[in-house]
């Protein structure tokens, strides 16, 4: 571990946040705090907000995997809310843990209903019209 001399000459141990001891990007002190100060519980364990931020900081990964594939498949090189939206709508999982939720200024997901498309027509029966073995 890293140490250092204070002024006085004694040798101190440098401080390490929880985020980093955890390997997380997420802050893991002001997640505990949040959950300190939001009356979820009485009493909140040092873990919880460990576990937290490792929830957090994965869903928030996979939805910007997700999204920047997205933005990918458009020809784009930045991330528009339009991508989150078709990110999360387009997996199965994300689309049922946010179903209720509206992503602004995302639009709506493409579809059009199947009878409102052309009718195929049946290319065999066009060709095959004037030779009927059957004609007499």
């Amino acid at each position: 571990m890293p140490t250092f001399r204070s002024e006085n000459g004694k040798t101190r141990v440098k401080a390490k946040s929880r985020s980093t001891r955890a390997g997380l990007s997420m802050p893991v002190g002001r997640i505990h705090r949040i959950l300190k100060n939001g009356n979820y519980a009485p009493r909140i364990g040092g873990g919880a907000a460990v576990y937290l931020s490792a929830v957090l900081e994965y869903l928030a990964a996979e939805i910007l995997e997700l999204a920047a594939k997205a933005a990918d498949d458009n020809q784009r090189t930045r991330i528009s809310p339009r991508h989150i939206l078709l990110a999360v709508r387009n997996d199965d999982e994300l689309n049922k843990m946010l179903e209720g939720v509206t992503i602004s200024q995302g639009g709506v997901i493409p579809h059009i209903e199947q009878k409102l498309l052309p009718k195929k027509t049946n290319m065999k029966s066009q060709h095959n019209t004037n030779s009927s073995s059957q004609e007499y």
